[in-house]
């Protein structure tokens, strides 16, 4: 009955048959989220990190490589994914594209690893030198698997990310925003990759993000994670901002909020493969602002699900997950 009354019953899904155990909890109660939490991930990611192209092939058929940019990401994210893929890419003509892409994603990621995060004037020759040489590799890959599968989008959306590292002209970067957002105008990991282009540090100018996610929630429907945006616009505020306390104003609180419940927290929100980054985005950008309310739903939501992206803004993301869960 308090349940209804409540609402607690419509933030509480059934349960997910693809749903991978959690492992170990710390004292606190938080864990690192594992494969997107799902156990179909979890296959794909042991069978690339095996090399094995046959159980690779097998283990994405639940799922379209080509508009999936969480489960493309997991395949990006594997170290030694290089060393095998190149040679699929030459063997497998039936599945070139699908190898084209994840050879391209991960070359993309691979030179973001030799280029590190750290300040541009504080990143070697070397660095620079192996960072342009792995994307120009990825952005060659990614093209032609655009070419051959023009439907997709993942690939656009990771020509963004080469383009912002290459420092391609505005008119290449736009035209690739709009190549992605043709095939799908609400999709978030490409809205989210633009706030960040948006950003002062890459070119923008101040505000501008903002009024673009806000123009994109603005047409996104109840229970779409393209809400997601506007709190990522919100954490780029204070990543570019001199004041830590940036955020904890009324009227950002309330905009989070709003943003919360049109998008996650709303009862139309399809809980995929990785809902729990969306839920992250916003338990950061809630807690940045200091919001008392809708965090604590948000975090008893993930139940102590950690995702590393977006509290890699932190020097210590784990610890600041676990005193913002902590303060909710």
């Amino acid at each position: 009955m308090w349940g209804r009354l409540f609402g607690r019953n419509a933030e509480r899904p059934a349960a997910d048959p693809h749903a991978l155990p959690v492992l170990r909890r710390a004292k606190n109660g938080m864990h690192t989220l594992r494969t997107l939490g799902d156990v179909r991930v979890c296959a794909l990611v042991g069978a690339a990190e095996d090399g094995d192209w046959d159980a690779v092939k097998a283990a994405l058929a639940p799922f379209d490589l080509g508009r999936d940019h969480q489960v493309l990401a997991e395949l990006a994210g594997l170290s030694g994914v290089q060393n095998w893929i190149g040679k699929v890419v030459e063997e497998d003509k039936e599945h070139r594209a699908t190898a084209l892409l994840i050879s391209g994603a991960r070359h993309i990621a691979w030179g973001w690893e030799a280029r590190t995060s750290a300040l541009a004037v504080n990143v070697t020759q070397e660095q620079w030198r192996v960072f342009h040489d792995r994307l120009l590799i990825g952005e060659e890959h990614l093209l032609e698997a655009a070419e051959l599968r023009p439907e997709w989008i993942t690939p656009w959306r990771r020509l963004l990310t080469s383009a912002r590292g290459m420092s391609l002209s505005s008119a290449v970067k736009e035209t690739r925003l709009d190549a992605a957002l043709r095939r799908d105008p609400l999709d978030l990991e490409t809205h989210i990759e633009w706030v960040s282009q948006l950003q002062p540090r890459w070119g923008g100018d101040p505000g501008q993000a903002l009024a673009f996610a806000r123009d994109a929630i603005g047409r996104a429907p109840q229970g779409h994670r393209l809400g997601c945006v506007v709190a990522m616009a919100h954490i780029e505020e204070w990543v570019e901002s001199e004041r830590q306390d940036c955020l904890e104003t009324p009227a950002v609180q309330e905009e989070l909020r709003k943003a919360a419940d049109h998008s996650v927290l709303h009862p139309a929100y399809v809980r995929r493969p990785g809902w729990q980054q969306d839920f992250n985005l916003f338990a950061m950008a809630l807690s940045l602002a200091g919001e008392q309310h809708t965090v604590r739903r948000v975090f008893q939501a993930l139940d102590g699900a950690y995702t590393p992206w977006p509290w890699t803004y932190f020097t210590d993301p784990e610890k600041q997950f676990a005193l913002s869960l902590r303060r909710a």
